[in-house]
């Protein structure tokens, strides 16, 4: 039986009953065409997920690198996104497939000298995509722009696209691996700040293949020169002044693509955390305990915003202006108190030394007397300046300063949370089936109803057995489920954590 034939059958089979994506049908050809590329494609997406100590054990001999890292498990779809675009010039799957197959769009047949040619280029490409010093190299990219952890990456596809970036830069124009470094560490930085790739990603990705392209082939100049160009198109004056403040109108930090900028800035200017001694990276840090210890602060309470400016919608107590990273003890000494009441005592308490109360209001972005102004006033004025603040940050990284987060390329081990899961919730009456679920940040629109099964069903027709499935449905990867999904009750939304400390609900 023909190769050809024999991946026609793979796809038509694979298809039954499976809603595939265009990377499948590429991996189910290669799986013919090439299936050592497709098993390496596997083996480095698999071993994202462990340490090298566990990859020995599993292997029985000592494995000494596996591209384990804090912002990315890798899928297999990762991999052949960015193997077609290094090696084929495309973004667009679907393209590359068709390509592959090498069909005469007019009777049918299949070119054997061009489907070689493309299958060539992947051959080429893979070595490069997978490659140790590459990947480690980029990931330092990532650390360089001040992203600590995958909880500051709103978007797999900013690092899947960089990745490109990087990679172009590194074997098509031979730039210097410190240089490339701090210019992927931009680019980056610019691709989250814009939401670059949200939307139409192919789409955007191709563009961007399309202007490298114009770039004489080892132009190292050429190529940080059209990087900076494309910086200084992409993030303007009006961009900072207009496009941040508007932005952060938003009531999820954890979502928010320039809050998570914002803490990634901080992390840059080695900032210390709200009216704390200790750095913002070490909040970030992935390898802390996630519920106790350290965790955002509403500058202005929630219950105080409640009990005394009578503002009970969640979406404006709960806006990313109105949060800054503090320990458990500062939080807890603010308690519910008004602005005006705890900030002059923290001051006198932790603020003697003015030099350090200076760099904390600028920050933290705190506007002058800040705790006397009204709370829709406060937002306004802090959403600027924490404009202001990620642009000095992202302007010094263009600078190439030299006040840049440490490099490490260890990868530290997630803290366990005490999150709840799905059957949990429901079978301790928590959640009952038809409870009306919704992301914590009210502007995504997601028609999501727990089921008679325990499960949750979204748009009616997709059923999973986890919050966390639930949510990377929608693409979700940098919370976890528990902290995705909130309650609809009395109006309003309620976090999952809020469900369970007012206890199990009668049935």
């Amino acid at each position: 039986m023909e190769k050809k034939l024999v991946a026609d059958i793979f796809v038509r089979i694979n298809s039954e009953g499976v809603n595939l994506k265009a990377y499948d049908y590429i991996l189910t050809w290669l799986s013919v065409f090439w299936p050592e590329g497709r098993d390496r494609i596997e083996h480095f997406a698999r071993s994202s997920r462990m340490t090298p100590e566990r990859a020995s054990e599993i292997d029985g001999q000592k494995v000494d690198w596996t591209p384990t890292n804090p912002y990315l498990a890798v899928e297999t779809g990762h991999l052949v996104r960015v193997m077609v675009a290094v090696g084929q010039n495309r973004a667009k799957l679907i393209d590359a497939y068709a390509n592959l197959q090498a069909k005469d769009r007019t009777t049918g047949q299949v070119d054997g000298e061009k489907q070689e040619r493309e299958l060539e280029k992947l051959r080429q490409a893979l070595p490069i995509v997978t490659d140790r010093i590459n990947w480690t190299e980029f990931i330092r990219s990532i650390q360089t722009a001040g992203f600590r952890s995958h909880a500051g990456i709103t978007s797999n596809m900013n690092v899947v696209a960089s990745y490109v970036v990087f990679l172009l830069g590194r074997t098509r124009f031979a730039v210097e691996l410190t240089r490339l470094r701090n210019l992927v560490a931009r680019w980056f930085f610019m691709a989250q700040l814009t939401g670059r790739y949200t939307g139409s990603s192919e789409s955007q990705i191709q563009k961007d293949l399309d202007m490298f392209s114009e770039i004489e082939v080892g132009d190292a100049d050429g190529f940080a020169h059209l990087v900076g160009r494309t910086l200084e198109v992409s993030v303007t004056n009006d961009f900072w002044e207009f496009n941040v403040p508007q932005s952060l109108v938003s009531s999820s930090y954890k979502l928010s693509p320039v809050y998570q900028c914002y803490l990634a800035a901080l992390n840059f200017l080695d900032a210390d955390m709200f009216m704390l001694k200790m750095k913002v990276r070490e909040w970030m840090d992935p390898a802390l305990p996630a519920v106790k210890g350290l965790e955002g602060h509403h500058i202005f309470p929630r219950h105080y915003q409640e009990s005394v400016l009578g503002i009970t919608d969640t979406k404006r107590i709960n806006q990313v202006a109105n949060f800054a990273p503090t320990d458990w003890h500062t939080n807890l000494q603010i308690s519910d108190r008004d602005p005006a009441d705890y900030w002059p005592e923290l001051v006198a308490e932790r603020g003697g030394d003015t030099t350090w109360m200076d760099k904390q209001r600028y920050w933290h972005a705190l506007p002058e007397d800040w705790y006397l102004l009204p709370y829709d006033e406060f937002l306004e004025q802090r959403r600027r300046l924490i404009a202001a603040v990620t642009r000095d940050a992202f302007e010094r990284l263009c600078r190439g300063s030299d006040v840049q987060p440490a490099l490490s390329v260890e990868v530290p081990q997630e803290a366990a949370t005490d999150e709840a899961s799905l059957s949990t919730l429901v079978g301790e009456g928590y959640l009952m089936p038809g409870d009306q679920l919704d992301p914590v940040d009210p502007e995504w629109v997601v028609d999501a109803v727990v089921t008679d099964d325990g499960t949750i069903q979204i748009d009616g027709i997709h059923e999973f057995d986890s919050l966390d499935d639930a949510a990377r449905y929608l693409e979700v990867t940098n919370v976890s489920g528990f902290e995705f999904w909130a309650l609809e009750q009395d109006g309003g939304l309620a976090p999952l954590a809020e469900v369970m400390a007012n206890g199990p609900r009668d049935r």
